[in-house]
Formats: C-alpha cells, sequence, structure tokens
C-alpha cells in the first residue's frame, strides 16, 4: 500500500488554511473533471486522488490523524516495500494481524457500493469511517471504525506510535508501569508565564506550579506572545509541559516582529530649526538627529535597537514617529512674536 501525500496532491503546503486547502481543490476539480476531459483515463484517475485529499484535509480531525500519521511514514515504511497485504511480511504494516491484546485482527480492503471505490486502500485503512461519507455525509458509513473494530488511535499504537509524540520528531515514550511493546497516550500539561517586554529583551526565567511541583522555566531572548517552551517529561504522568509565554503590553513600545514602533514627541523648535534628540531603547538612550523642517508624521528607522530575533543571530529596528508638541498659553508677547514670525515665513497653502 503507497502513502498517498494529500498535501502534494492538492499542491498546497502543509501549513496551508482551510481557505487555501478549498481553493486549490476547486481550481483542481474544474480542471480534472471527467466531463472536461472525456475518456481520459489518467485525469479521472487524478481527479480522484483530488476528491480523496479534500475528503481528509477539509476535515479538521481526519486532517490532524493524517498529519500524525505522516511524521511517521518514513520509520514505519523502513520495515520493507509493499506485498499484498498490511500484515504480510516485510510490509510497513508487518503485524498488524498479531496485535491488539493478543486477538487475531484482519484489516480486508473492499469496494464500497456507496462510493468508497473512488478511494485508495490507503484512504479505506485509515479513514474508513469517511469513504462513504464523503460522498453522503449522512450515510450508514459515517462515524464506523476501520475493520477489527479498532480506531486510529489503536492502529497508531499498534504501529508502535505514541499520539502524543508523533508530529514533533520525538521518539514514542510509555508511561511509568505501561505493558511492554503497547506505548500510552501521555498528557501534555500547559502553563501560562506573564512578562514584560524588557524580560522579552533579555531574557528570563519564570517558576511555574504542576500539580504541586514548582518548575523554573528559562524564557529565551526574543520570546514573544504565543512562544512555547517544552519540558519533555516535566508534565502530569511522566507527559509533558509546554510553558506559552504571554508578553504584557507596553506604555511606550508596540511589536511587530522583532520591530518596535513608538512615538516620539519633540517642541516646535526641533522641528522647524532641527535638533539632536535623546530616544529612549530597550537599551538604553540613543542621540537622533532631526533635520530642519521635519514634518509632523515622520518616521525615522533606527537600525539594530529593536527585539532580538527567537533563537537567531538578528535583531530588529526601532520605528520612531514624530509627533510635534506646540506651545500652549502664549503670553501677548509671544502671541505677537508669533504673528511677525507667521507673516515674514513664505509658506504655500498645504491644502
Amino acid at each position: 500500500m503507497d502513502y498517498q501525500d494529500y498535501y502534494q496532491t492538492l499542491g498546497v503546503p502543509r501549513t496551508a488554511s482551510q481557505a487555501e486547502i478549498k481553493k486549490a481543490f476547486r481550481r483542481l476539480a474544474r480542471e480534472n473533471h471527467p466531463d472536461a476531459k472525456p475518456g481520459d483515463a489518467a485525469s479521472e484517475q487524478r481527479f480522484k486522488l483530488i476528491n480523496e485529499a479534500h475528503a481528509v484535509l477539509s476535515d479538521p480531525e481526519k486532517r490532524k490523524k493524517y498529519d500524525m500519521l505522516g511524521a511517521n511514514w518514513e520509520q514505519m515504511s523502513r520495515a520493507g516495500a509493499g506485498t499484498s497485504g498490511p500484515g504480510a511480511a516485510g510490509n510497513p504494516f508487518e503485524g498488524f494481524a498479531r496485535s491488539g491484546g493478543g486477538g487475531n485482527v484482519r484489516y480486508e480492503f473492499r469496494t464500497s457500493t456507496a462510493g468508497g471505490g473512488d478511494f485508495s486502500d490507503f484512504f479505506r485503512m485509515f479513514f474508513s469511517e469517511g469513504a462513504d461519507a464523503a460522498t453522503d455525509p449522512t450515510g450508514p458509513g459515517r462515524g464506523r471504525r476501520p475493520s477489527g473494530g479498532q480506531s486510529f488511535e489503536d492502529i497508531l499504537r499498534d504501529m508502535g506510535i505514541d499520539g502524543a509524540s508523533v508530529g514533533r520528531g520525538d521518539a514514542p515514550r510509555q508511561a511509568p508501569g505501561a505493558r511492554a511493546g503497547r506505548p500510552v497516550h501521555l498528557a501534555t500539561a500547559e502553563a501560562v508565564a506573564e512578562i514584560t517586554l524588557e524580560e522579552a529583551f533579555h531574557g528570563t526565567t519564570r517558576r511555574v506550579e504542576v500539580q504541586g511541583k514548582r518548575l523554573e522555566v528559562s524564557i529565551p531572548r526574543g520570546a514573544d506572545s504565543g512562544t512555547r517552551v517544552k519540558l519533555t517529561g516535566q508534565g502530569p504522568a511522566g507527559g509533558d509541559l509546554v510553558v506559552v509565554v504571554r508578553v504584557r503590553p507596553h506604555p511606550v513600545f508596540s511589536r511587530r516582529g522583532a520591530d518596535l514602533e513608538r512615538e516620539l514627541p519633540i517642541t516646535l523648535g526641533e522641528a522647524l530649526l532641527g535638533a539632536e534628540v535623546p530616544v529612549t531603547t530597550l537599551k538604553g538612550k540613543v542621540l537622533l538627529r532631526i533635520p530642519a523642517g521635519t514634518q509632523n508624521g515622520r518616521i525615522f528607522r533606527l537600525k539594530g535597537q529593536g527585539m532580538p530575533v527567537l533563537r537567531k543571530d538578528d535583531v530588529g529596528d526601532i520605528l520612531a514617529k514624530v509627533r510635534v508638541v506646540l506651545p500652549t498659553n502664549l503670553t501677548p508677547e509671544a502671541e505677537e512674536a508669533a504673528r511677525q514670525f507667521i507673516a515674514i515665513v513664505d509658506q504655500p497653502d498645504p491644502r
């Protein structure tokens, strides 16, 4: 049985959104529909594969299971190239018929009269509950488990794959006291670590408590809200602990990736005549030269003064937006001087 790369079939990356998947499916279905290319057997077969790929990737649950399987397919297939059946010697599925708590389980492939014949053996092996439902969502096949009464998770465990680790590149783990040869799903716990922007800039540590156990977590430089730090085996019952970072809003800076944006107030005189003004950064203070005649709203880029890029030897910039602050509460003498100044300035109408 050949592995079906549904992402390749639709020509989308594994990170594709549901909208991108739907768009790719519609385009390819139009191009390869049998009515568009009558008598073209290759196009008809591709049309079936396109429908099969869409049936899996458009369903969040099926897609999640498919991604779990795909991450481990290569290591399973090293057992040998296909012979005639999932339980045959040398096949990637060797041992299925002998697994499952000592039971003698067989997986058979049959053509469904409700349209399942348009789906590959690969699809029916892992998504048999959807082979009929893909053409008739209310049909009797919906919700059915694969032949032999096992769920998808049972099949993965029979392959020696632990659902807690698939898709992350980790080796399957087994809970303490679990039966040999039967890895179990180890729950992953989550905790939230709230930090300041300054702490995200320099890196910091946080203590989290999980089921009475206190752990110290290192938050790397450049962490942003949503950054996840995994502590392998530190969660409940030997599972993993994932600490999700949350960066508190800052009174001066707003963050755009590795760049920081801020407002820079300057006086009317500094804007008109130019000056060097201090700008506070997360490193300290730097001097910024303001040219004469600087307009309100002008943005200056301070290179290398932004946030470190997470786990990279790079750093962002600061974007400082000028806000000209006009003088208020003028004395009669100052108001008269202002009138004389305005009268002699040759300024065109800006409107």
